[in-house]
């Protein structure tokens, strides 16, 4: 067993991360690389960090008791209301931090790819709060299906910027905005979104998204009278709410640690994105990781009715927490997550993503004690996928048609 399940000196999670990029980023990831953590470390970045956390985000975000869905699944069930942030996800607390350390070095433009929207419009705000231009990368697909964020990003000053090959969904996005950054190497930044990407994006992301896990420890002291719970509940596509709400549990070997993946219309339908169980090491987007690709390293095209999940890789962070057996994987099929997020709105009046939705399958599949405290990361409201659920409002609650 690993000493420790974070990150190491050279950027890895024990086989997986590093860095493998074109020669045309190395000095700008190099330069990253060398002063991310000094930066993040200043007392003036802090307080600017902190202050508009509290005050334009919304934080500390509310650890809530759900009465009824303990009472349903026979634990003490808390909501880590990550959905009630400015901008409705945990997207805003990395762009606050990119964006504070982009400025620090000078940077005049920024970047973004983005799935299911929440990133795009996290990076928008920051850009507008701030005054730098703003390009956000999505793909063609994702942009038809995510028409209000698309409309959100366009409000706030931004550029929106189709995709148009592969699946033309969130690796596609990623793929331009990488491009656009090998252009535009000098004056860019790419606020990445998730955990994924070269060394130190895994990282520097966990980093600012561990504010989730930092609130949750004085809450559940507050609360329960311990600081750790017995399980975390998080979904995962590259797995950024998972990395902030698991960061400081990492090494808490009491705290069982669960993420929701995509399966999709089945695992073995060809229409999923369950990549630790599909997938297998390989590299993807700078970072070596687990990813579906076909025997000879070509990507397997993902699905997803979630954007957010619409991805053939997962962070390396996760990779090796899957592997070393310290995370478990439980697969959960579109109509299974549609199921959840029902669920949750009619146990509980709170509209989670579709995303998010996926995490709350998995109360189903978990045999919990009376005892047992439970934290479900709400990673993002539903208001952007309202017209999906609406296809779904008069379908026979529970029953997997498809």
């Amino acid at each position: 067993m690993n000493e420790t399940y974070h990150i190491n000196e050279s950027g890895y999670y024990g086989a997986f991360g590093g860095a493998f990029i074109p020669e045309m980023l190395y000095a700008n990831v190099e330069r990253l690389r060398s002063q991310y953590l000094e930066i993040i470390a200043k007392e003036s970045f802090q307080e600017q960090f902190t202050e508009l956390l509290i005050d334009y985000v919304g934080r500390p975000s509310p650890l809530y008791l759900a009465h009824k869905l303990s009472k349903k699944y026979g634990a003490k069930i808390y909501l880590k209301r990550e959905d009630l942030n400015h901008t409705g996800a945990h997207k805003i607390n990395n762009t606050i931090g990119q964006i504070l350390l982009a400025k620090e070095l000078g940077k005049k433009r920024i970047i973004a790819e983005t799935g299911a929207g929440q990133h795009g419009v996290a990076t928008a705000t920051v850009c507008a709060l701030m005054g730098i231009e703003c390009i956000v990368y999505m793909g063609s697909v994702d942009i038809e299906r995510q028409a209000p964020n698309v409309s959100r990003m366009k409000m706030l000053g931004a550029e929106v910027r189709p995709a148009e090959s592969g699946s033309k969904t969130l690796k596609d996005a990623t793929n331009e905005a990488i491009r656009d950054w090998i252009n535009n190497p000098v004056d860019t930044h790419y606020i990445i979104g998730s955990v994924v990407g070269p060394h130190p994006y895994p990282d520097m992301v966990a980093l600012f998204q561990s504010v989730i896990s930092e609130e949750m420890k004085w809450q559940l002291q507050e609360k329960e009278g311990r600081d750790y719970p017995d399980y975390i509940l998080a979904c995962v596509g590259g797995g950024s709410n998972a990395a902030g709400s698991f960061y400081h549990y990492l090494d808490e070997l009491r705290t069982k640690l669960y993420l929701a993946e995509a399966a999709g219309k089945g695992i073995d339908s060809g229409h999923s994105a369950a990549t630790s169980i599909l997938g297998s090491e390989g590299i993807i987007h700078g970072s070596r990781t687990m990813l579906m690709q076909t025997p000879d390293g070509q990507i397997i095209e993902p699905y997803s009715i979630s954007a957010g999940l619409d991805y053939p890789g997962i962070g390396p962070m996760h990779a090796n927490l899957i592997k070393q057996g310290r995370a478990k994987v439980i697969p959960v099929t579109d109509i299974e997550a549609i199921d959840a997020a029902f669920d949750l709105t009619r146990e509980e009046g709170i509209i989670p993503a579709l995303e998010t939705a996926h995490a709350f399958h998995m109360l189903n599949k978990i045999d919990f004690r009376k005892e047992d405290i439970v934290v479900v990361n709400v990673s993002g409201r539903g208001d952007k996928d309202l017209s999906t659920y609406i296809k779904y409002l008069n379908r026979p609650h529970n029953v997997s048609d498809e």
